[in-house]
């Protein structure tokens, strides 16, 4: 049976140009600019200095504190440079560039022992040292997720593998083509955290993807594939909790509240490669796609790459009208090319302007439609004109904090209203003024 959720759209998918196309290892660039924040959390202290030589797979930065990931480096060559460079979030973070020798000169490994001989203790610290955060753009530490509270008890691991972002298919690409540690990964992150049952969630036009990992979950009675319906966002954590589980996360709780912890299908592949050969989290598979592009596909890149140097390998028919990190969505759009890939980027859009002209907002009309497909079962026209107007409290009252911010509301409005970035600004509001 085909699973789903309440509210949500159905926007044109567009990812017939890559969904086809494996992936190709792009050769690394001249020089990368690995931010020391690729994460929730806190920042990490750089570990190395302006002149040190670094290997491939070293630890560069790291932080004591319980929310963070260690940032390690993806080429072996000689640091450059420590200092704030552009990031996909739209700031300036600390970066370690580092003139790539093209040696890769690899730290020395050490693979994990087989899954049967590690404690759960033994893997959550094994993936925190390799640096594994959430890789579908979330870039929540993945250890912290397999620590919950005291007092909290964990049933499931559910891996989100939906991919309802248009244009993307990195995630489609990974379940086909390593979908053996995609199965590995689940059942590493199963024993991290105690856990007896494991699902990966997939919708249906991946018929493919969810054909593989049956195959290579046959022997595993513990994990279920479960087939979800084509819609957006399907991939929500708590719109795919609800999906495949069929449990409602509490207003102001997550996932773990519910017994439940989600991670990516890319992320889970991270864990299996990082424990099988000993790997850091040093490079992911990113969607590069839009009318802009010569040549679209599935690439699997360094950390710390600057879109640029990825634009470059590709190849642009025209200059970018607006060029986007993640999805058309939910991602972000970016002032600058020089931004450098992190452990969550999921895609790079390079957009024309038939697919990216800005609509003029009018006046609301009242419709309804925003109420109708929020998936958070919001009233996002209301928090929205609360925001304009500065009544952040009010704002708060009906639920701004609960938004996913997944533009649902701002595609189907007949006016062109900007929702989603008004709710996105009273979140920053009430959270500033809480902190």
């Amino acid at each position: 049976m085909v699973k789903s959720f309440p509210g949500g759209i159905h926007p044109p998918y567009r990812k017939e140009a890559t969904s086809a196309l494996a992936i190709e290892r792009m050769n690394p660039p001249k020089t990368v600019a690995i931010p020391l924040q690729q994460h929730i959390g806190s920042r990490c202290d750089p570990l190395v200095a302006v002149g040190d030589r670094v290997l491939m797979g070293q630890k560069i930065g790291d932080s004591s504190a319980p929310i963070s990931a260690p940032v390690h480096s993806s080429v072996s060559g000689k640091v450059t440079a420590i200092e704030q460079r552009p990031h996909p979030n739209g700031r300036t973070v600390l970066s370690v560039v580092i003139a790539n020798d093209f040696q890769d000169e690899m730290v020395a490994l050490m693979p994990a022992p087989k899954l049967e001989q590690l404690t759960a203790e033994q893997l959550t610290a094994l993936i925190r040292e390799a640096g594994i955060v959430g890789m579908g753009g979330g870039g929540f530490p993945t250890h912290a997720k397999l620590k919950p509270p005291q007092g909290v008890v964990l049933d499931a691991v559910l891996l989100n593998g939906a991919e309802c972002e248009p244009y993307l298919t990195t995630d489609h690409r990974v379940m086909l083509e390593w979908s053996a540690d995609v199965v590995y990964g689940l059942r590493c992150l199963m024993k991290a955290a105690r856990v007896e049952k494991g699902y990966i969630g997939i919708e249906v036009n991946k018929p493919d993807a969810i054909e593989a990992l049956k195959a290579e979950a046959k022997d595993y009675s513990s994990i279920e594939i479960v087939s979800l319906a084509v819609k957006y966002p399907q991939g929500a954590e708590i719109q795919l909790i609800d999906a495949c589980l069929g449990r409602k996360v509490p207003s102001g709780k997550l996932p773990l509240h519910v017994g439940v912890v989600v991670n990516n299908v890319h992320t889970a592949q991270a864990v299996a490669k990082s424990l099988r050969t000993g790997v850091p989290s040093i490079e992911r598979v990113i969607t590069v796609a839009g009318n802009c592009m010569e040549r679209p596909g599935n690439l699997l890149v360094r950390v710390g790459t600057t879109f640029a140097d990825i634009l470059a390998d590709r190849g642009l028919k025209c200059e970018p009208y607006k060029l986007i990190s993640g999805g058309p969505m939910m991602g972000i759009a970016m002032y600058s090319a020089d931004v450098a890939v992190c452990k969550c980027t999921s895609g790079i859009l390079a957009l024309s302007k038939d697919e990216a002209t800005y609509r003029i907002p009018g006046n609301c009309v009242r419709c309804a439609k925003c109420v109708d497909v929020c998936p958070m079962l919001l009233h996002p026209t209301f928090i929205a004109q609360y925001a304009e107007r500065g009544m952040m409290e009010r704002a708060e009252e009906y639920g701004a904090v609960d938004c996913r911010e997944c533009g649902a509301c701002t595609y189907v409005c007949p006016v062109n209203l900007p929702l989603t970035q008004h709710i996105r600004l009273a979140k920053s509001d009430i959270y500033a003024k809480r902190k």
